[in-house]
């Protein structure tokens, strides 16, 4: 079974569906619209992968009809390329504000047109590959969850706390993204933990804690090696969100700017998240004595820029705790 990409072509000249027809009809599945309004019929009916939208038509125009695929949440995804007589450059950009990721000029070019076509969905390709892959990155976050006392709203609290500290210190946009996307993943490596070692409600013992331990080397070796900046991130925060600012932390003691700075940045969020929230085997610290604690370890177990950091942005911090407090229930 091939997977042959559907096409929405929309222009009131029958002419014009014609020639994009014979240019088209041998690599992908049609479909054919002479107006606005049975557009958007199509789009919601077939969802199909990519829109060659004329721009003066009767009734809805072209503008019209890219205005409302992009306010309908069904729809707003699906790309569309405009193919008109207008060339003038404010026309185009008015399309493009609306939405349209590119433009065809009439008469249209066979080869320009199949270019533009398959680049298009190529980009279509790369973004359903790239939220498949933070899918996956998500889902085994939450299988570490699962497998120790813990929550999926913990990984999201400490994952956005994460964010909003990357953000204070300078990270892009992009990057700041990239880190909320990536801090899941820190104790995937506790899935190769024995539940009698991370379910154990007391203390654990010498020998049961270097088990424990070995959680972030599991974690990195799960994530592997990738070339992706995603998972390149990930690898880097599982295996040194135990690492300690004085050096004495785990699994390679890596001491000051020697630790990467997502990790130490998570090992902040990850840490006052823990000391905050309740778990079956404590009860959850307050929000000031967890700050003393924090207080209390700066230069020690936290970078002390990153702790100034987290003081300044705590208001938004506590916002974002109770967004995603917990709810248990006394049954």
């Amino acid at each position: 079974m091939t997977d042959q990409k559907t096409l929405l072509l929309v222009d009131d000249e029958p002419v014009n569906l014609q020639v994009l027809k014979n240019i088209l009809e041998a690599d992908y599945r049609l479909l054919f619209a002479r107006s606005g309004e049975r557009a958007l019929q199509l789009a919601q009916q077939e969802e199909p992968d990519l829109i060659l939208l004329d721009v003066m038509m009767p009734g809805l125009s072209g503008h019209d009809v890219c205005q409302q695929l992009k306010a309908n949440e069904q729809t707003a995804a699906l790309p569309v390329i405009f193919v008109t007589a207008l060339s003038d450059a404010e026309n185009e950009s008015f399309g493009f504000e609306l939405g349209a990721v590119d433009y065809l000029t009439k008469p249209v070019s066979p080869p320009v047109v199949k270019a533009r076509v398959k680049n298009h969905l190529s980009l279509v390709r790369l973004e359903e590959l790239k939220k498949t892959r933070l899918a996956v990155v998500q889902r085994l976050g939450r299988a570490a969850e699962y497998k120790d006392n813990e929550t999926g709203l913990h990984v999201i609290r400490m994952s956005l706390y994460s964010q909003v500290l990357a953000h204070h210190l300078g990270f892009s946009e992009k990057d700041a993204e990239e880190l909320l996307n990536a801090a899941p993943m820190h104790d995937v490596g506790k899935i190769g933990i024995p539940d009698s070692i991370l379910r154990k409600p007391g203390k654990l013992d010498a020998e049961e804690w270097e088990v424990m331990k070995t959680h972030t080397q599991i974690g990195a070796e799960i994530i592997g090696e990738d070339g992706s900046r995603l998972l390149q991130l990930a690898h880097s925060i599982a295996l040194h969100h135990h690492e300690k600012w004085d050096g004495s932390g785990y699994p390679q003691g890596l001491k000051g700017e020697a630790i990467p700075l997502e990790a130490r940045i998570v090992a902040l969020a990850d840490v006052f998240d823990a000391l905050t929230s309740e778990r079956p085997y404590k009860k959850a610290w307050t929000v000031e004595a967890a700050l003393d604690l924090i207080q209390q370890e700066t230069g020690k177990h936290f970078d002390p820029r990153i702790v100034e950091a987290f003081n300044n942005c705590l208001p938004t911090i506590l916002e974002i705790r109770d967004q995603w407090q917990e709810t248990r229930s006394d049954s």
